[in-house]
C-alpha cells in the first residue's frame, strides 16, 4: 500500500513576538496563509527493520527529519508499531521560514493517522510536541497564530490570492534567530534574522519596496493581484523564485 500527499508552505502575512516565556518558548500573534507550492511524499508500509527516509529536491536543513521525528510521535501515542518507507521530494527550501519541516511533519501525522487506521488518536498534542508551526499545517488556510502557535484560529484574509516569493539561498535556524530575538529584540523577527546573517540587509534592499520577510527568514515574499503580476515581480531576479497562490484549509 502506497500513500501520496502534499506538505504545502506558508507565509507570515503579519508577525508579531511579544514576549519570551519562562519555558523558553516566545509568544508570538501572526496572520499565517498556507500556498500552494509544496513538497510531496510518499509513504509505503514495511515488514519489520528501520523506518526510512529517502530525501531528493533540496536538503532537510538545519531541522533534521521531521518525517521520522512525527512517524515515531505518532506510534508513541497510539501504542502500535507501523515501519514506513518515505519518500520526500522537497520544493519549499528549507531554512527560509516557510514552514517546509513543519508542514512536511503535519502531513505525515495526517497521512499514516489515516492510512493506519488510528481514528481514535488526536493529532493536535502531537503536532504541538512536534514543533511550534505544526498545529498550522494541520488544518492549512488562513488562521489567526498565538501562544507558541499551538493557538490556530482560522481567519477569513482579503489578501491577494498570489504571491512571488524570493529566497537568497540563506538557511536560518529558527532557535538561533529567536535566541537573537532575546538580544536585540523588535516588533518582529526582522531585525534578529538580519543579526544572524547581514546578508539579508542587502537581500532586501535589492528586492526594493514592497516586500516582507516571512517567519525567521530568509525568505521574502509580495503579494500580487495576479498570476502575471507576480510574476513581473520576480522577473529578473538573481536567486531562487517563485509564484505562487493561497490555498484553503484542508
Amino acid at each position: 500500500m502506497r500513500v501520496e500527499t502534499k506538505a504545502f508552505a506558508k507565509l507570515n502575512l503579519d508577525l508579531e513576538v511579544i514576549r519570551r516565556r519562562p519555558d523558553g518558548y516566545h509568544e508570538i500573534r501572526t496572520t499565517m496563509q498556507a500556498v500552494e507550492l509544496n513538497d510531496t511524499l510518499v509513504f509505503a508500509f514495511t515488514v519489520g527493520g528501520e523506518s526510512s527516509v529517502t530525501v531528493t529536491g533540496f536538503s532537510l536543513g538545519n531541522d533534521g527529519n521531521s518525517v521520522l521525528k512525527a512517524h515515531a510521535a505518532l506510534e508513541r501515542a497510539s501504542g502500535k508499531k507501523f515501519p514506513i518507507g518515505a519518500e520526500l521530494h522537497k520544493r519549499i527550501p528549507p531554512g527560509s521560514g516557510m514552514g517546509g519541516a513543519s508542514s512536511d511533519a503535519a502531513a505525515t501525522l495526517l497521512a499514516l493517522k489515516n492510512a493506519a487506521k488510528l481514528d481514535d488518536v488526536d493529532l493536535e498534542p502531537i503536532a504541538a510536541e512536534i514543533g511550534s508551526d505544526v498545529p498550522f499545517f494541520l488544518h492549512g488556510g488562513a488562521a489567526l497564530v498565538e501562544g507558541r502557535g499551538e493557538k490556530v484560529t482560522p481567519v477569513d484574509t482579503t489578501t491577494p490570492a498570489w504571491f512571488a516569493i524570493a529566497w537568497p539561498g540563506i538557511q536560518l535556524s529558527t532557535k538561533t534567530v529567536y535566541q537573537v530575538w532575546d538580544e536585540v529584540g523588535g516588533k518582529d523577527l526582522r531585525r534578529a534574522a538580519e543579526h544572524v546573517e547581514p546578508r539579508l540587509k542587502d537581500f532586501a534592499t535589492m528586492l526594493g519596496e514592497g516586500w516582507r520577510m516571512t517567519g525567521s527568514g530568509s525568505a521574502f515574499f509580495k503579494s500580487a493581484a495576479t498570476e502575471n503580476e507576480a510574476g513581473v515581480a520576480i522577473r529578473g531576479l538573481d536567486c531562487w523564485t517563485a509564484v505562487t497562490r493561497a490555498i484553503d484549509r484542508w
